[in-house]
């Protein structure tokens, strides 16, 4: 089944990046491609026009086949009442940073679900690879996207997504363990039933036929055989390429992945409105003390980003958001080329 994904997906070796949108980048996605795996453009927070811009330019970089990713989660509902009471539970950070909370917070993105202008760019620009995290689109949209050629993966955080995912038609299951740096793939963000990366792979090689790529806390060969023992087929690694000259991670980011922060990883609603795994700030354990409902994802992440832009402009790291998996402390600051070669030669070291 492993040789039957790789020539699917177009690729000599089994090892996938993480789209990780805000720290992807063209460049990136074309080395890790370039190199043998499959690189990959996060662009589910991306105008439809941004999206063809971003995979025409990374074209210009690689004729290898690369993944683009786009979010399918629950069209956000407006709540004004929740998002103010937010926004005043925020308030107090904001003046310890001299600054002021947003008067009220917009969506700042649109799902893929029925988004008519996105999924038009992806048939006309017709990426060898689409892949679907938080949920799936309909089922019109995955036959037009199958009836184009292109190769479907999925994130699946349990059976029953996974089950789901075989269901509608995809090619391939992401199966993303808790430990996995970013946002969790969950469809609905109320429920998590939180399985680590080897239960959740052999869970999913035992019960489903669909190829499965390992993805949470895989930074090396060795934790690479330890998914295929399990019955992976491959892998998808983030936080391993953030260090990557070639991703768009900002100097304090890297800095805090090398030092000891990389030690400290958590899982917090606190600044998406979704579950999302970072290194540990104020925003992890101080915004939790008397809070109200947090306003919906992505509603929510307006405010969050708000007061990222505010402790930046500050000069403080209390709430910046540097996503990173429970396996940072392993990541190695190598070029992407470089990244791929030495991690095909520990996988062979292991065989």
């Amino acid at each position: 089944m492993a040789q039957a994904l790789l020539k699917k997906l177009g690729i000599p070796h089994p090892i996938l990046q993480a789209p990780m949108a805000g720290v992807s980048t063209p460049e990136l996605a074309a080395a890790v491609s370039n190199a043998g795996g499959l690189g990959a453009l996060g662009l589910g927070a991306s105008s439809a026009q941004k999206a063809a811009e971003q995979i025409r330019q990374t074209r210009k970089l690689t004729c290898a086949p690369f993944n683009v990713n786009l979010f399918c989660h629950r069209p956000a509902r407006a709540n004004p009442e929740r998002e103010a009471a937010w926004l005043t539970h925020l308030a107090p950070y904001f003046a310890t940073l001299g600054s002021t909370p947003p008067k009220t917070l917009q969506e700042p993105y649109q799902s893929f679900i029925g988004n008519s202008e996105m999924l038009k760019v992806i048939l006309e620009e017709k990426p060898a690879v689409l892949s679907f995290h938080f949920g799936l689109p309909d089922q019109p949209t995955i036959t037009a996207l199958k009836d184009a050629g292109i190769t479907l993966l999925a994130t699946a955080t349990n059976l029953a997504e996974a089950r789901l995912a075989e269901e509608a038609g995809i090619d391939a299951l992401i199966a993303q363990g808790v430990e996995a740096g970013g946002h969790r793939g969950v469809f609905e963000p109320e429920i998590d039933q939180e399985i680590g990366t080897l239960a959740l792979v052999r869970l999913l090689s035992c019960q489903y036929s669909l190829p499965i790529i390992a993805a949470g806390g895989i930074m090396d060969g060795a934790g690479i055989q330890a998914t295929f023992s399990l019955g992976a087929s491959a892998v998808q690694m983030g936080t391993a390429f953030i260090l990557c000259p070639e991703s768009a991670a900002n100097d304090a980011y890297r800095t805090a992945l090398q030092n000891k922060g990389g030690l400290n990883t958590a899982i917090t609603t606190n600044i998406s409105g979704r579950p999302a795994r970072g290194i540990t700030n104020c925003f992890y354990h101080d915004l939790d003390q008397n809070a109200p409902l947090r306003p919906e994802y992505p509603i929510c992440y307006s405010a969050g980003k708000a007061l990222a832009a505010a402790a930046t402009d500050a000069g403080s790291e209390d709430f910046s958001v540097q996503w990173a998996g429970q396996g940072a402390p392993l990541a190695r600051a190598l070029p992407a080329a470089e990244l791929i070669t030495t991690l095909v030669a520990e996988l062979e070291a292991c065989r």
